[in-house]
């Protein structure tokens, strides 16, 4: 045990998250000379060297990649220690730390949060917003407990729970001409229009490649934008329309900054569900958290009700 001394073993992996000594120790409020001893340490125990120092960033070796990903492991066992003892005391208090991909942490997550505080105010809550691609990531890493997420992820390593279903709506600016038009927009009346997609790795982006091609619209004119803000203020501003979640564009619809277009045949439900790790013990914080996602009925309304 000696030979992985968890101090050091913390501060090898700020080296690599961070990607150098120097922002290390400015990370973790020590000097620069003191966090590479450590390293090295570390390296002359295990007598193997886990960084590669020879590039202008560094990385860690084969076997500091290995090191990494027991790291991660080790980690989140002495997490999960934690909340198991704090269970068994009977904590109440501590952090909740919840991930959302883009639209759901946006739009959900803090009307949830604001639900959990009203039940549980001596817990401080975080929010971690990314791409589907970045949460399921953090998931798998140990990084983050729980997330909530649209769409399904296909990683077997997650236990998923459906908690909402959500809709795409197409959307255009109020003076565009297909909100003109009479009954149910049609496939090939959107072949002349330009395309707004949200970034690669985003769940909605594979929903709108896939809506496109179902429509047979794959080859139209089409630009790439980052997160539903984006693209919300750019079909405001006329540059093309887009797919976007329901409850993403409520506001703007209701002030008429957008106006939603009827289209036939209309895409399926997506699902919203709540994700982690299958072999994480969940600390009461999160299992608390958990226990009110599975009470939603409905999408919670802007302002959090009162706990009852």
């Amino acid at each position: 045990m000696t030979q992985l001394n968890l101090h050091r073993l913390s501060i090898f992996m700020t080296v690599v998250e961070t990607g150098g000594f120097s922002a290390a120790a400015q990370k973790l409020y020590m000097s620069q000379p003191s966090v590479s001893n450590h390293v090295r340490n570390l390296e002359q125990s295990l007598q193997t060297t886990l960084i590669d120092r020879s590039g202008p960033r560094i990385r860690p070796t084969a076997e500091g990649e290995v090191l990494v990903e027991y790291a991660r492991r080790v980690f989140l066992l002495t997490e999960e220690a934690v909340a198991a003892i704090r269970e068994v005391s009977g904590v109440q208090t501590g952090r909740l730390e919840v991930g959302g991909t883009t639209t759901v942490g946006t739009y959900l997550l803090p009307r949830l949060l604001a639900r959990f505080r009203d039940r549980h105010n001596n817990i401080e809550c975080d929010i971690v917003v990314g791409n589907n691609g970045q949460i399921v990531k953090r998931l798998l890493d140990g990084e983050l407990g729980l997330a909530i997420v649209a769409g399904q992820p296909g990683a077997h390593q997650l236990k998923t729970e459906t908690v909402l279903d959500e809709r795409l709506l197409l959307v255009a600016t109020p003076g565009h001409h297909l909100t003109r038009t009479p009954g149910h927009v049609t496939p090939p009346q959107l072949a002349g229009e330009r395309f707004l997609l949200r970034e690669p790795g985003s769940q909605t982006r594979d929903l709108q490649e896939a809506a496109l091609i179902g429509w047979d619209l794959d080859d139209m004119a089409k630009a790439d934008m980052w997160g539903p803000e984006t693209i919300k203020q750019s079909v405001a501003a006329g540059l093309g329309i887009s797919l976007i979640s329901e409850h993403a564009i409520d506001a703007e619809v209701r002030d008429g900054r957008l106006v939603v277009l009827d289209v036939d045949p209309p895409l399926r439900s997506r699902p919203v569900v709540v994700a982690y790790r299958r072999d994480r013990l969940l600390s009461p914080a999160e299992r608390a958290f958990l226990g009110l996602v599975r009470g939603l009925r409905t999408w919670p309304a802007e302002s959090a009700e009162p706990a009852g």
